[in-house]
């Protein structure tokens, strides 16, 4: 159990069997009454963002994660298997647990797994991934208009903007957070 005036971003609370993420807090003070502490939680599972407030003081159960640096092995079209870079242990986790991260993911890719009672909750991947362009259409000569782009697959089969001087079978470097091109590697 953790005060409510001891909140801090990042921190994770088990909240009515849920897992929240603390994205904000703001302590409070009105000029009558008790002092409160107003939230803004991201439910760690749907993402949902929901705003709470707390009286000042309040215990609330915080939820301790267990990160552990994993190599992504494969899918196996339901799952994803991970394994323990230490121990060598392999973890399943369903297609839903991963979300929006499964896009970036390439085998022998390391990432952060954060575990909840042994159940994995979160996937931290990088910054950014170099994939492989798998298809572009070519760069129509004449046609270089600045900042002009078109649209390519990458190995993972995400499609996302590029330059036009972006070939098929070039290695870009992609935002994981945005989805965004940042630029070609060598």
């Amino acid at each position: 159990m953790v005060s409510t005036n001891d909140l801090k971003t990042g921190m994770v609370l088990e909240l009515d069997g849920h897992l929240w993420t603390v994205l904000f807090f703001q302590h409070h003070k009105p000029g009558k009454g008790q002092a409160v502490v107003r939230t803004k939680l991201r439910n760690v599972r749907t993402g949902a963002v929901l705003e709470r407030t707390f009286r000042a003081d309040e215990k609330v159960d915080q939820a301790i994660l267990d990160k552990r640096e994993m190599s992504y092995s494969y899918h196996d079209g339901t799952h994803y298997i991970f394994m323990d870079s230490v121990t060598y242990d392999q973890l399943t986790v369903e297609e839903e647990e991963l979300g929006d991260a499964a896009r970036w993911l390439k085998e022998n890719q390391s990432v952060y797994l954060a575990l909840f009672d042994g159940r994995p909750v979160s996937v931290e991947l990088p910054a950014s991934v170099d994939l492989r362009i798998e298809h572009t259409d070519p760069g129509v000569k004449g046609d270089r208009v600045s900042g002009a782009t078109k649209l390519a697959r990458l190995e993972t089969g995400v499609e996302l903007q590029v330059p036009l001087f972006v070939e098929t079978g070039d290695t870009v470097r992609v935002d994981t957070r945005t989805g965004a091109y940042l630029t070609r590697v060598q």
